[in-house]
């Protein structure tokens, strides 16, 4: 006999109460579901239930191996409907929310691949740079940068969050170019918060130099920084997909691009009972493609 359908019928006996009704939900004889008892009882080499012509009761061993059956089964279950939605074509509405600069720069271009690919998905993106509650927001995934604290979520690491410090040819022609990380400290320094602008770090050959900078500037937006300095207002440091285009096309000059700057680890998280959903798998699935 099948070992699973006897666990089904066991679970079936020892929850309704008897072989008989565990027969009458199986759609089976109680003869039927006496062998699957019995079957089982051979192959375990224990007895599972006391039976009496009025009543059955669990052994010790019968009351283990109920909850062993269980928990197989469930798994069972589970991935037999796992096995289902991977046969399914992602669909519906996908919430996500991520980053203003990281959403606006990177994601928003990648959402243009994902889109042609998965035709029946929406995606409802909310960028911000407060971090979101996934449940009380409704959010399916978030894209978050730098340390994870512990939580119930899912990570997926992608590829960290490296930064790049540039300026403008006509800044440099006006202040002139710092040769030396040090040299930072003589410059106008273009920065995202006080925080931020204390020190920046760069390693090089010589090891790790903190340098002290300072800047008249500050704007909490990443586009915004960019923009300052494409108008000589500074230097800026700022993520390399903000800022490769520009360096690319002259617009912007790279400083120091021997040194090695702090990187942030970037990763998308998501809820665990979420990711048998087709859409939200297709869509992590996409980001570890596209930003690994």
């Amino acid at each position: 006999m099948n070992l699973l359908d006897s666990m089904k019928v066991y679970v079936l006996a020892v929850e309704k109460g008897s072989l008989s009704a565990a027969a009458a939900a199986s759609a089976i004889s109680a003869t039927m579901a006496g062998n699957h008892l019995r079957t089982l009882e051979k192959r375990l080499g224990m007895q599972l239930l006391h039976r009496t012509t009025r009543r059955q009761h669990l052994t010790a061993f019968g009351e283990d191996y109920y909850a062993r059956c269980k928990e197989i089964l469930r798994l069972v279950a589970e991935t037999d409907v796992q096995a289902q939605n991977l046969q399914l074509a992602p669909a519906g509405k996908l919430r996500v929310t991520a980053p203003l600069t990281f959403g606006a720069e990177a994601l928003m271009p990648a959402m243009a691949v994902y889109l042609e690919r998965h035709p029946q998905v929406s995606i409802d993106v909310s960028l911000s740079d407060r971090v979101a509650d996934l449940v009380e927001e409704g959010f399916e995934a978030a894209i978050r940068i730098g340390q994870l604290p512990d939580s119930s979520l899912i990570a997926r690491p992608l590829a960290p969050y490296r930064l790049m410090i540039c300026a403008s040819p006509d800044y440099l022609a006006r202040r002139g170019t710092p040769r030396e990380p040090a040299d930072l400290s003589r410059h106008e320094c273009l920065s995202f918060s006080p925080a931020a602008l204390a020190h920046w770090r760069l390693t090089g050959e010589d090891g790790v130099c903190s340098v002290p900078v300072s800047g008249r500037l500050q704007v909490n937006h990443g586009q915004a920084l960019r923009v300052a300095a494409l108008h000589g207002m500074g230097i800026v440091l700022q993520p390399a997909f903000l800022l490769e285009t520009d360096v690319r096309a002259g617009r912007l000059v790279q400083l120091f691009p021997t040194h090695a700057l702090p990187s942030r680890p970037l990763s998308v998280v998501y809820l665990p009972d979420r990711y048998r959903s087709p859409k939200l798998r297709s869509f992590v699935d996409f980001l570890v493609e596209r930003f690994s």
